[in-house]
């Protein structure tokens, strides 16, 4: 059981860093949004520790030790790592899921770009695919189908989300608009950022990115039935406060770079309210067919995780030790060019 003291810590940070979580998370029961609220205040602790850090690098792996201890039942002493701890002991926590998420974080820490939209939806899996997986696993469920829709949910809110930040992350040297779109505009990423505009070829990205959200928002939607009643609302509320920032952004035009979307309280509340509709109605409407569909090949691996598919563990964790050995030889790299660079300016 997680300590209260530890819950009220993480609501807190929630509250203050994810604001469109937070509003979705009280229509969970408490047995679901309190476990739900110590996984983002880790996972938030993870994706600020990356960002906010000037030794990118130094934190992904500093973060993997804290996964380390959190497994081992002797977690850092501080809340969001108790929490987390206890967390992973009561539900069981497939290892993978929160291995794919810091992996996704190591990609960051690189300033890996990504050539295609499938290999956007490989970073998606990773950074945000993988939570929803875990919120299913939180929810007990284990259902293969239920899990593909998730992690549809889960890539749609990342797509929204990258739509909106094309501007901030260009100010911050991040770029995630996949380059073969950026070619096809005849532009290469470090003309884009130089010069961050909105233009035509631009806005279409843009709007390329919600169209997919909204196709897998759609696809996403199939699984709430599977999921325990109770819960249900809390997860249309998620699906509809993202696509309601994607809205936000259509609005205006799909320049997100001169602006950034922003929702209002009044509009989380017509949400919520949406969203305790839609979740009564599931009681009588038929099981769509999207229910069925083949899970995005990009997420295949954090279904068959969560589902507790054994053949996963290896794989993945040599994938995981991979992608840190990656971000070890890159922090070398980066410190041994800021050493002679040094010593050249000397």
């Amino acid at each position: 059981m997680i300590d209260p003291r530890d819950m009220a810590h993480c609501e807190e940070a929630i509250r203050h860093g994810s604001l469109s979580f937070h509003a979705a998370s009280r229509l969970l029961p408490a047995k679901v949004r309190d476990p739900a609220l110590a996984l983002y205040a880790f996972c938030r602790l993870a994706d600020d520790a990356v960002d906010l850090q000037p030794e990118k690098a130094r934190a992904v792996l500093s973060l993997r030790d804290r996964l380390d201890l959190a497994y081992q039942g002797r977690p850092l002493d501080a809340p969001a790592d108790r929490a987390f701890a206890a967390m992973v002991e009561d539900f069981e926590m497939p290892r993978a899921l929160p291995e794919a998420l810091l992996e996704g974080l190591a990609w960051d820490a690189m300033g890996r770009r990504y050539a295609t939209q499938s290999e956007l939806y490989d970073y998606c899996a990773r950074v945000a695919a993988a939570v929803g997986a875990m919120m299913c696993v939180l929810m007990r469920v284990r259902c293969p189908d239920a899990l593909a829709r998730a992690c549809d949910l889960g890539v749609a809110m990342q797509l929204t989300n990258i739509a909106r930040d094309v501007g901030e992350d260009a100010m911050e040297g991040r770029l995630y608009l996949p380059t073969d779109w950026l070619a096809e505009a005849a532009l290469t990423p470090a003309a884009f950022l130089d010069n961050p505009r909105p233009t035509k070829a631009i806005r279409q990205m843009v709007r390329r990115l919600l169209v997919q959200a909204d196709r897998l928002y759609a696809r996403s939607e199939a699984g709430v039935a599977g999921l325990p009643r109770a819960a249900r609302p809390g997860i249309f509320a998620a699906r509809f406060i993202y696509a309601g920032i994607g809205a936000q952004v259509q609005k205006a035009g799909y320049d997100s770079l001169t602006t950034r979307a922003h929702t209002s309280k009044p509009q989380k509340l017509a949400w919520l309210g949406l969203s305790m509709l839609r979740a009564g109605a599931t009681m009588a409407m038929p099981k769509s067919a999207l229910l069925y569909a083949q899970p995005l090949d990009e997420v295949r691996f954090l279904v068959d995780a969560a589902a507790r598919r054994p053949a996963v563990a290896t794989s993945r964790s040599d994938a995981f030790i991979g992608a840190l050995a990656q971000l070890e030889q890159h922090s070398r790299s980066q410190r041994l060019a800021l050493i002679t660079g040094t010593e050249g300016a000397s």
